[in-house]
């Protein structure tokens, strides 16, 4: 995932952005593939603390190109696993802060548009129609999986019922 990330320029990934079914996301800060000391992962994560307010401009690897300005808490506590299965609390600020938020909420399910102003938002929607029509017709071509095939993964993926 770290290299998938840095191969796109990105500082966070999410699990289920690259179609891993686990609630993991990582992270470097500095983007840069040298600094394996800013490298961190996040399995399981839950965001226990947040204090403060501060509005950002965000972008996404899964909206390449598609940036806006997204309200986030300034300073948050985070308890998460880390690969050898260890708990721990990470009180994070500033970028580190909102990239872990960003992240948490990919694995939630929602994007960082979700987040945005309705004003804001409208103003990407000619983008955002132009992301969906390249998707459709990349599902049209069979490129990527249809509407039907997604769900069908997504139920395999599921635990079987007791």
């Amino acid at each position: 995932m770290f290299d998938c990330m840095y191969e796109n320029n990105g500082i966070g990934l999410a699990a289920n952005q690259v179609g891993l079914p686990f609630r993991l996301f990582v992270a470097n800060v500095t983007g840069d593939p040298a600094e394996k000391e800013a490298e961190r992962v996040f399995v399981n994560p839950e965001i226990l603390r947040r204090k403060g307010s501060a509005e950002g401009e965000e972008g996404c690897l899964s909206l390449p190109q598609l940036y806006g300005q997204v309200r986030r808490s300034e300073k948050i506590l985070v308890d998460a696993f880390d690969l050898d299965g260890q708990e721990f609390e990470l009180a994070a600020d500033e970028l580190e802060a909102r990239v872990i938020q960003h992240e948490n909420d990919h694995i939630d399910g929602v994007l960082f548009i979700d987040r945005m102003t309705d004003a804001a938002r409208r103003e990407l929607e000619p983008r955002l129609a132009d992301f969906e029509s390249h998707f459709r017709r990349q599902q049209e071509s069979g490129q990527i999986p249809s509407d039907d095939d997604i769900q069908r993964l997504l139920r395999s993926l599921e635990p079987p019922a007791e």
